[in-house]
């Protein structure tokens, strides 16, 4: 047999720019971000997932913050709550995703019921597979509740935050397998209701095969990701398995519908691919991202699997919200910053509602990165639509902010406290 030809090589710039461009982050914060245009912002992603933290604002709010500067979570509550558009599920974690998605999710709800069971058994205590059928008719009578609502004189455990009560392990249970879905949050606790109040009747009603789902679900994965291994688009929405994924890849590369594709990673090796045959004159196309800088949510669609934005942008990151605070390299909660098509660093910032400042306590830069007068003015410009965004009127620094004084930034010294941004 003669030898196979090398695949093609992406270079890792234009990698990027066509990543960055899948996401909605090679084009300016502008634009409607309400209503249907923002529905068509979440479906272009995928999904937004769902995170508690407010040291600024919560992580789906922020993802789309960062694509739409007029964004105002209002917007997604009505999508969410009013016109049912969207619904809220499990990705690879809590998610808002498109409501049209939710008969593919039904083959989820079913791997789940059985997958669950034997972890949940082990996890939590006994008694919630009892409470089922008494949650069911208590909302079917009453309406919705939240986990505070229910579960009344029950034994609360002292294990910390997974130490769940039996009826709230069996509200959780009840919407990870479909027969509950969430009508809203109050605050952040979620409000349950029966699936067929929440979530219109002729999304209900469809029904898809098994095998439409996994050829649905990869091929969705691949069109956001733009490139990826079997894993990554196994990954990507977690409605499929690794194996399903990898066969469905054998087969696209047998059809001639998928070709195998060397990726040019941020250190210079390959990574072995699969993507459409058009993927380098798709990447040619991609724009080059605007040079300004975004704050992004660590839970950004772009950089959520945090070994593929290793490889790809050279950045690496690790939350430390878990780790003891003598231990954590850089802090609680740190947001990645995005200038063009490059991550150039990361912060740790608090909004302080109270006193109406948002508090930039540091500020670390990646290898080579210099904060001169004119990055300096836009990361000014960044964090000055953050506070505004988080309720804030001004940003205010803490004395040494920047963890790398450099001593060509101008008005400061080596050794001595750099300037604040909106100054140089």
């Amino acid at each position: 047999m003669p030898p196979q030809p090398a695949p093609p090589l992406l270079a890792n710039a234009a990698a990027r720019r066509l990543f960055l461009h899948l996401h909605g982050l090679a084009e300016a914060p502008t634009g409607p971000a309400h209503g249907q245009a923002l529905h068509a912002l979440i479906d272009r992603i995928g999904f937004v997932q769902v995170d508690s933290i407010t040291t600024v604002e919560r992580a789906h709010h922020m993802i789309l913050a960062a694509r739409r500067q007029t964004y105002r979570p209002a917007a997604l509550s009505g999508l969410l709550e009013h016109d049912r558009s969207l619904f809220e599920h499990w990705t690879h974690d809590a998610s808002i995703l498109p409501v049209q998605l939710f008969p593919h999710w039904k083959h989820r709800f079913a791997r789940d019921a059985e997958r669950l069971h034997g972890n949940w058994q082990r996890w939590f205590r006994d008694g919630y597979a009892a409470q089922f059928d008494t949650i069911l008719n208590r909302i079917a009578r009453d309406g919705p509740v939240r986990s505070a609502d229910v579960g009344i004189g029950e034994v609360r455990g002292k294990g910390g935050w997974w130490d769940w009560h039996p009826s709230k392990t069996a509200l959780e249970w009840l919407w990870r397998t479909g027969a509950l879905s969430i009508a809203r949050r109050e605050g952040f606790q979620k409000v349950y209701d029966l699936t067929e109040r929440v979530i219109p009747a002729d999304v209900l009603r469809a029904e898809v095969a098994a095998e439409e789902t996994v050829d649905w679900a990869c091929n969705a994965a691949l069109d956001r990701l733009g490139f990826a291994t079997s894993g990554e688009i196994a990954a990507y929405w977690k409605a499929v398995t690794p194996v399903q994924a990898r066969e469905w890849g054998r087969a696209g590369l047998a059809s001639g519908a998928l070709i195998e594709v060397d990726v040019e990673c941020a250190d210079g090796s390959p990574r072995r691919s699969l993507a459409r045959p058009d993927l380098l004159a798709r990447a040619a196309e991609a724009p080059e991202p605007p040079g300004r800088i975004r704050v992004l949510s660590p839970f950004d669609p772009a950089l959520r699997d945090r070994n593929r934005a290793e490889r790809l942008f050279g950045f690496h990151y690790r939350i430390e919200v878990f780790v003891p605070e003598p231990l954590r390299v850089y802090g609680y909660y740190v947001f990645p910053l995005l200038e063009g098509a490059r991550i150039i660093g990361r912060i740790d910032m608090k909004a302080h509602r109270d006193r109406g400042a948002l508090v930039v306590r540091a500020f670390w830069p990646e290898q080579g990165v210099v904060l001169g007068a004119g990055r300096a003015a836009r990361l000014a410009a960044e964090l000055d639509r953050m506070a505004r965004f988080a309720g804030c009127d001004r940003v205010d620094f803490t004395g040494g902010w920047q963890r790398e004084t450099l001593a060509h930034v101008a008005g400061g010294e080596a050794g001595g406290h750099p300037p604040d941004p909106r100054d140089i």
